[in-house]
């Protein structure tokens, strides 16, 4: 089985370099017909030029495919509802977006101002909220969508010095889980890419140089593609480095099920051990399943 986007339209937000280049490289070379977003500024989110969108735009339209430029700031409503306008001038339809424009402002907390945590959250997780939000109403109209966020191994597992970038990283979780139900019944499939490359933002990392020449963009992109494709799942984290490729799940342990008059720090720190133990571990639709859980527990006593 082939994939390919013949007929489709895709933005894809933070496309002049790295990671997004590769994904608006990739998606046009195999049918769609691309916008290519990018605000053009430095890696910690200062600056500011559309050249980098147009060198990509540029470059797909001169190998013979489709794409127009746009410098929208994902951070600004205003100009992300222009930048949807302009798809649906000239294409009239927007069936993907793949949410990957991001900044960092890398401190330890306690030498963070507050308006570095802000500037990385505003950037990735409301900026990606606010591309969503412009292409929803579209997608429902047309009962066809693929939405892609961004997430990243600092906001699944942690890493040091990177608290902004984190929160706003595990916090795509969080969206997925509740559009993916409201997408549901119009065909609109919303998935999260956790991916680790070598791009302008983890050169700075410290990671050894053979380890980040494995760590490609492409290899990131192959994972992108298959969840944007009409067979594609929701609701997935797919965990991808280097050809390695994983679904990651948010799971709960089996728990315990205390009596009122248990209810206690005391007995808790008791039953740490079993509260804690991955033995029996379950994996939920939705909100109601840990209720669910506990609620049978409690109907044994």
């Amino acid at each position: 089985m082939s994939i390919n986007y013949d007929g489709k339209v895709a933005i894809v937000t933070g496309a002049g370099n790295g990671l997004g280049k590769s994904h608006a490289i990739a998606l046009a070379a195999r049918g769609c017909r691309v916008v290519v977003n990018d605000l053009g500024g430095a890696v910690d989110g200062s600056g500011g030029s559309v050249s980098a969108a147009e060198e990509v735009a540029n470059h797909i339209n001169a190998s013979g495919g489709e794409a127009i430029a746009d410098g929208a700031n994902v951070t600004k409503p205003d100009e992300v509802g222009r930048m949807i306008a302009a798809a649906m001038e000239k294409w009239s339809r927007v069936d993907i977006l793949v949410n990957n424009a991001g900044i960092l402002r890398d401190k330890t907390f306690h030498k963070m101002t507050l308006e570095d945590f802000k500037a990385v959250i505003d950037v990735h997780l409301t900026g990606s909220a606010i591309c969503t939000h412009a292409v929803w109403p579209v997608m429902r109209e047309q009962n066809y969508g693929r939405v892609i966020f961004t997430s990243s191994p600092s906001g699944l597992h942690g890493i040091f010095g990177q608290a902004n970038y984190g929160a706003a990283k595990a916090g795509m979780i969080g969206i997925m889980n509740a559009l993916h139900l409201e997408g549901a019944k119009y065909n609109i499939h919303v998935n999260v890419l956790s991916p680790s490359a070598k791009t302008r933002m983890t050169e700075d990392l410290g990671i050894p140089e053979p380890v980040l020449e494995q760590l490609t963009p492409e290899a990131i992109t192959a994972a992108m593609l298959y969840l944007v494709s009409d067979e594609a799942p929701s609701r997935a984290i797919v965990s991808c480095a280097g050809g390695g490729y994983a679904r990651a799940y948010m799971v709960e342990t089996d728990g315990v099920f205390l009596p009122p008059d248990a209810q206690t720090p005391e007995e808790i720190s008791r039953r740490w051990d079993q509260i804690s133990s991955k033995d029996n571990v379950h994996y939920y639709d939705n909100s109601s399943g840990p209720i669910a859980n506990f609620m049978a527990k409690a109907q044994k006593h």
